[in-house]
C-alpha cells in the first residue's frame, strides 16, 4: 500500500547527488568505507543500500532482489521505478541482504568482451564494514595494497572474487553495504585473505 512507504532521502536531489558521488569515488578507491545521508530506509535494508538503490536504480535498470528483501518490493518499485526480475540474467544490479547472491552469482551477467559494462552491479549487505576478517586490495585505484575488514562475507569469498577478478574487463562489481557504510570491490581489484 503506497500510503504505508516512508520517504526515500531526506532531501532528495542532495542525497542522491552525494551518494552518487560516494559510489564513484569508492569505485574509483577500491576498499574505502564511505557514510552515506539521512535516508529512510524500509526494513530490511540498511540505510546505505537503500541509498544505493534509490541513486543508481530506474525504470532503465532491472533488478534482482534476494528473497530476503522481499518486503522491500514495493518501496523499491515506487521510487525507483526499477523492474524487478526473477532471472538473475536479465538483471543489472543485484540486491542481496544474505550469502544467498552468492549462490547465484554465476547466473548473473558478466558482460561481453564488446560490451564488458553490461555486467551486473551486487549491492550485499554485511554485517559491519569495521570488523571482521580483513581482505588485502590491490590493483587500479589503489597506489598501494590496501585493507578492507567485513563481517559477513562467505568463507570463501576470497576464492569466488579471485574467479571474477580473472574475467576482467568481465565481471561483477559489488559494492557491500552495512547500516550507512559502504564500500566497493570493483571486478578490476584483486582480493586475497589479509
Amino acid at each position: 500500500m503506497i500510503g504505508a512507504l516512508t520517504p526515500g532521502f531526506a532531501e532528495p536531489v542532495g542525497g542522491a547527488q552525494s551518494c552518487f558521488r560516494q559510489v564513484l569515488d569508492a569505485m574509483a578507491r577500491p576498499g574505502r568505507v564511505y557514510t552515506v545521508g539521512a535516508v529512510a530506509a524500509p526494513a530490511p535494508l540498511s540505510d546505505a543500500a537503500a541509498a544505493v538503490v534509490l541513486t543508481l536504480m530506474d525504470h532503465e535498470t532491472p533488478l534482482w532482489l534476494d528473497p530476503e528483501a522481499e518486503a522491500a518490493r514495493g518501496w523499491i518499485a515506487f521510487h525507483t521505478g526499477a523492474p524487478i526480475t526473477g532471472d538473475p540474467a536479465k538483471s543489472m544490479f543485484a540486491l542481496a541482504l544474505t550469502h544467498y547472491a552468492m549462490t547465484i552469482w554465476h547466473r548473473l551477467p558478466f558482460g561481453t568482451d564488446e560490451a564488458p559494462q553490461t555486467s551486473a552491479t551486487v549491492i550485499l549487505h554485511v554485517a559491519s564494514l569495521t570488523t571482521g576478517r580483513a581482505f588485502v586490495l590491490e590493483g587500479p585505484g589503489l597506489r598501494s595494497p590496501a585493507t578492507l575488514t567485513v563481517d559477513g562475507l562467505p568463507g570463501d569469498f576470497a576464492a569466488v572474487w579471485q574467479r571474477n577478478h580473472a574475467l576482467y574487463p568481465c565481471g561483477i562489481d559489488l559494492i557491500l553495504c552495512a547500516g550507512n557504510q559502504l564500500a566497493a570491490l570493483p571486478r578490476s581489484v584483486a582480493v586475497r585473505e589479509g
